[in-house]
Formats: C-alpha cells, sequence, structure tokens
C-alpha cells in the first residue's frame, strides 16, 4: 500500500471520535497501572495524556476534523469552546495536569517533581482525572 494511502487511512481513523475515546480511556487505566507500580511520575503523565486524548476527541466530534498537534490542556479546552462552562474546581484539575505533561519528557524537570509525588498525591491525581474525564465525556 503506497505511504499516502496509509497516511490517508491513518487522518480518517484517528478522525473517529472512538479512536480518541478509546484511547483516552487506555492511557487512564495505564495511570491506575502505574498508581499501582508505585510509577508516581508516570501517573500524572497519563492523566494528562488522557484528558488531552479527550479535548482532543470532543474537537474531533464537534468540528469534524483532526484536531491541531498541541499539548497544551487549557489550550485545547478553549478550542472546544469548554473554557466558560467548567466547574472551577475541574479547570483547577486541568491547570495541575498540564505542567505533568513536560515534566514528564524532560530529565531536568523529572529531578524536581518526582521529589513531590508520592501515593497519596498521585492517588489524588487520579481520582481529580477521573472526575475531570466523566464531566468532558458527558461534553460529547
Amino acid at each position: 500500500m503506497p505511504l499516502y494511502t496509509s497516511l490517508r487511512r491513518i487522518k480518517l481513523y484517528m478522525a473517529n471520535d472512538n479512536y480518541w475515546l478509546k484511547i483516552a480511556n487506555y492511557d487512564l487505566k495505564t495511570a491506575e497501572a502505574m498508581l499501582k507500580s508505585k510509577r508516581y511520575l508516570y501517573v500524572g503523565f497519563m492523566c494528562n495524556q488522557s484528558i488531552e486524548k479527550i479535548l482532543k476527541g470532543i474537537y474531533s466530534d464537534k468540528f469534524n476534523q483532526l484536531p491541531p498537534r498541541i499539548h497544551n490542556l487549557a489550550r485545547l479546552l478553549k478550542l472546544v469552546e469548554l473554557g466558560n462552562d467548567i466547574p472551577k474546581d475541574l479547570l483547577e484539575v486541568l491547570n495541575e495536569l498540564n505542567p505533568l505533561n513536560i515534566a514528564a519528557r524532560y530529565p531536568d524537570q523529572q529531578l524536581d517533581i518526582i521529589k513531590e509525588l508520592d501515593f497519596d498525591y498521585s492517588s489524588k491525581i487520579l481520582e481529580n482525572t477521573r472526575r475531570l474525564f466523566k464531566w468532558l465525556k458527558t461534553k460529547r
């Protein structure tokens, strides 16, 4: 199969909202597995990823196109026009998750944040992510 055809099929698949919801759920389950295995840095990272992907699914549904290749959760929230609707406590969760994408990827950031992470904090992040995820799922 020519590369062009393969890329086109991938884009069509990614435009399907089921793709985004499935991968967002997968990432949330991965965050749970990371908590069980005490890999706290990756609990936050996978929570971030699950919210990013459900927001991209909302974008895909709303605009019937692939979402932009950005990772800033606040920006994605604004693009899907939910910035004014989100409850304040869930906005705080989103803002707490936003930097965890960067922190898990860059070693100098990892050293700073890993000191802060423990089971209690990671459990709280996961619990709050579930609440945010549930709210976002109703906006699809």
